[in-house]
C-alpha cells in the first residue's frame, strides 16, 4: 500500500524541462526508450540521481519471483506515461553496492 502511494505521489509531479532522452533505445515505442538498465555506480548517479525527471528505480533480481511480476506492471504504467517518468533497473546481483548503498 506504501509503495502505490509512494508511486501515485510520484506520478503526480508536474514534468520538469523538455521531453530528454537520457540512455539508450532497445526499441523503437516510447515506453521502450523511458526504461533503462543502470551498468555501474557511476551510471546510475549520471542517470538517476542527477536526472531532471522522476526515475522509479526498480531493484531487481532474476531468481525473485515477486521482482518478475512487478518489473512488467512498472514497466507499463511507465511506458503509459510516454518520457514524463523514467525507469532505471538495477539487477540487485550485479550491483550489490548499490543495492546496500539504498538499502534494497
Amino acid at each position: 500500500m506504501a509503495q502505490r502511494l509512494a508511486l501515485q505521489r510520484l506520478l503526480s509531479l508536474p514534468a520538469r524541462g523538455p521531453l530528454a532522452f537520457h540512455g539508450r533505445a532497445f526499441g523503437t515505442s516510447a515506453g521502450r526508450r523511458s526504461t533503462f538498465n543502470v551498468q555501474d555506480g557511476s551510471d546510475f548517479q549520471d542517470r538517476v540521481v542527477n536526472n531532471p525527471k522522476p526515475v522509479v528505480v526498480d531493484f531487481h533480481a532474476q531468481w525473485c519471483g515477486p521482482c518478475k511480476i512487478l518489473g512488467p506492471r512498472l514497466e507499463k504504467l511507465v511506458a503509459k506515461l510516454e518520457g514524463k517518468v523514467l525507469m532505471a533497473k538495477v539487477d540487485i546481483d550485479d550491483h550489490t553496492d548499490l543495492a546496500i548503498e539504498y538499502e534494497v
